[in-house]
């Protein structure tokens, strides 16, 4: 099965179905079919081939929606990008990625004229909204155009339908190259693990380039469900739409359930509508948990997975716990859950590979049709990663007697804040790029508001002065603001470093996660 079989199922079962809900727009199922396809014809009349790589850079929109099926239709792989990313970051993936065709909402384009000068393979700029010189207008690749009656791409289900860049632990980032089969894979078994039916209405509120919400433009659609959009989270606007639209399910990351809860009046929306509130991209405390069922009733289920495995990996439904139970029972809301259908997920010894026993420490590590096809362009880093036909992970975990998974740890150096991967060598590679400084470390520390908050540790050089402030203002030129520290401790002495030299974060973060069961927020 291929992704355009999920839109065809769809129009086939429900074409007079509202299929997207966005503002004061609406379209079925068929008419939304007939906008990708006219868009695909609007591409290929550009210029633009088959297998000519595309990417958009935009806030969540039902046009962000429609380009991701475009990619199949039009038979151009999409790389979506991360809105919170720097002029230098996106230079770099649309270079790497070999964009033809960037398609891009009219706020980031003060954004792209930063680095347009810089990505000579860049043929096409296409704004969502708005008019610029030398742009195309998006509508008007829709309205110009008949609509494709088929796929112009005779796609096999392992070619590279989406390319997704994640945060890399080298300081550049990389291509995640998912497939047909991964991602529609990934549909099928989310339909199963959630139950996804044609009565449900879910609310794209997470950012649509991150994979913790993009996989439900698949899943939904395969159910016959109603999508809902609004451009970016804000408590308010998120629970208007609830209420409004009648939202049965959601995802949202730690941080913004947490100011769902905080946000005053949020009890005179109603949001009886809800069935099931997913929440994933990092962990959430088991007191911000109890808080959040309080509020919006017991309706919180985790997801957990990665950009690797298109995403989903285990699920916690809110029905496997006792919300009003034992020590026993809120010690299970730390977990992460159980396998999806379709995958095999384990927890292994680093070791020897085996199977860890209930209580042991190992690194999760999966296998199913949902699993990358690679790195793009990174044959090496594609083999560690799937050695031995599994996806290593890097996250550190327990496992119990029933197979529900608790995430401990990270034996990669990443920090999420905010629901966001910040990887530590990303932020020293910035951070040694000043002329100051010496020595430095980057560690995630306890945030109550982000969850985790990004410290750097640093060492001076001899004669040199640097302040706080001097050195985050540093970084901001140099990476998305959202990896720069959050604060700067100078040391006088070097860092603590094991023999080979290298540098010992798990002694810099004791002090700030000692008496805390996990060591992620």
């Amino acid at each position: 099965m291929l992704l355009r079989d999920i839109l065809a199922h769809a129009v086939k079962l429900y074409p007079e179905k509202t299929g997207l809900l966005d503002g004061d727009r609406s379209f079925t199922y068929r008419e939304a079919s007939d906008r990708i396809h006219r868009l695909a014809a609007g591409l290929l009349a550009l210029g633009l081939q088959p297998g000519d790589n595309i990417a958009i850079l935009a806030n969540n929109s039902h046009r962000y929606f429609e380009t991701y099926f475009v990619a199949d239709i039009a038979g151009m792989p999409l790389a979506p990008l991360n809105i919170r990313l720097a002029a230098h970051e996106l230079e770099f993936i649309v270079n790497d990625g070999e964009i033809k065709a960037l398609i891009l909402g009219l706020e980031y384009l003060p954004l792209f004229e930063q680095f347009k000068a810089n990505t000579p393979g860049l043929k096409h700029l296409i704004l969502l909204e708005g008019t610029a010189e030398g742009a195309i207008e998006y509508e008007s690749l829709i309205a110009a155009n008949e609509p494709l009656a088929h796929s112009v791409r005779e796609w096999d289900e392992n070619e590279m339908l989406n390319l997704c860049y994640t945060g890399g632990t080298t300081g550049l980032p990389k291509g995640v190259m998912l497939t047909q089969r991964n991602v529609v894979s990934n549909a099928e078994h989310a339909v199963q693990a959630i139950g996804f039916n044609e009565r449900d209405t879910w609310l794209h509120v997470a950012p649509m380039f991150h994979l913790a919400d993009a996989w439900a433009c698949y899943a939904l659609t395969a159910a016959g469900g109603t999508h809902a959009f609004v451009p970016a989270f804000a408590p308010q606007l998120v629970l208007e739409a609830i209420q409004r639209w009648k939202v049965t399910k959601t995802i949202l990351v730690p941080t913004m359930v947490n100011f769902l809860v905080n946000f005053p009046g949020h009890d005179q929306y109603d949001t009886s509508s809800l069935d099931c509130v997913l929440y994933g991209a990092s962990p959430m405390p088991v007191d911000r948990l109890m808080a959040a069922a309080i509020a919006f009733g017991p309706k919180f289920t985790q997801g957990y997975g990665m950009t690797e495995t298109a995403p989903l990996l285990t699920v916690m439904h809110a029905r496997w716990l006792d919300w009003d139970g034992s020590e026993k029972d809120k010690a299970r809301m730390a977990s992460c859950g159980r396998q999806v259908p379709g995958v095999d997920v384990r927890v292994v010894d680093q070791d020897t590979g085996e199977d860890v026993k209930p209580g042991q420490v190992g690194e999760i590590i999966a296998r199913g049709p949902n699993v990358m096809k690679g790195y793009w362009k990174r044959p090496q880093e594609t083999a560690e990663a799937l050695r031995g036909g599994y996806m290593h992970t890097g996250d550190v975990a327990t496992i119990d007697a029933e197979n529900f998974i608790y995430i401990v740890d990270r034996a990669k150096d990443m920090i999420i804040s905010g629901g966001e991967n910040v990887y530590s060598t990303e932020v020293e590679n910035a951070l040694y790029d000043h002329p100051a400084v010496l020595e430095a470390a980057v560690i995630g520390i306890p945030d109550e508001r982000w969850g985790e908050a990004v410290l750097a540790v640093v060492v001076l050089r001899e004669g040199a002065t640097a302040t706080e402030q001097e050195i985050i203002e540093h970084c901001r030129g140099l990476i998305a603001g959202y990896k720069c520290p959050k604060q700067v401790l100078f040391r006088d002495s070097p860092l603590p470093k094991s023999g080979p030299g290298k540098i010992l974060k798990t002694e810099l973060r004791k002090p700030y996660w000692e008496g805390k069961d996990r060591k992620v927020n």
